[in-house]
């Protein structure tokens, strides 16, 4: 069988931004309480009368083809063995090139843990490597977020791939590892 390849889908239909991920993600990673590595973002759009409203979940996309990657002067950001992207905080300089660098804008610095060093999502690999969900997928009250072995043809993730997942922004060309199923009106 092939390497695993972590990946994430968010059916923006079924998230109703209760905000139970990023308090998940903030008390699982013990991450500072304004340094989100999830983000719940409110959208409405429409004109009146035909007005209406979605929420988006946002968190580091795992790209195969990173910039926040190829910004790193250390090689702190890589890539590991399951195509996720982490960041290894012993050889980061604290620079925030990585920060900059991200096309989707979900890295931040953490100025008062490690020195001031970025935070992002790490997919909570060391959950899944135990055969756990994520900490955003298991808090999840809307059945909204699904993680993934993409390489497994049979997985649940590849199942909600064939329902519509698509990438959030295929014109960045960063082929993320995390997906959408779209808002459908």
């Amino acid at each position: 069988m092939a390497k695993k390849r972590w990946g994430k889908i968010v059916d923006l239909n079924k998230c109703v931004g209760c905000h139970a991920c990023s308090v998940a993600c903030l008390a699982e990673n013990k991450v500072p309480n304004d340094k989100f590595r999830t983000k719940i973002i409110e959208h409405e759009e429409g004109i009146f009368p035909n007005v209406y409203r979605y929420t988006e979940k946002w968190s580091c996309n795992h790209c195969q083809k990173a910039p926040c990657v190829d910004a790193c002067p250390t090689k702190a950001s890589h890539y590991t063995e399951w195509g996720t992207v982490e960041v290894n905080p012993d050889l980061c300089i604290g620079c925030g090139y990585c920060v900059l660098a991200c096309p989707y804008r979900v890295r931040v610095m953490n100025e008062r843990e490690h020195g001031g060093l970025p935070e992002k999502c790490t997919l909570c690999t060391h959950r899944l490597e135990k055969g756990e969900k994520p900490a955003c997928e298991a808090s999840c009250i809307a059945g909204a977020i699904i993680t993934g072995d993409l390489n497994n043809p049979d997985s649940e993730i590849n199942k909600w791939m064939a329902k519509g997942a698509v990438e959030r922004r295929p014109d960045l060309k960063t082929h993320p590892n995390v997906f959408i199923i779209p808002y459908r009106r």
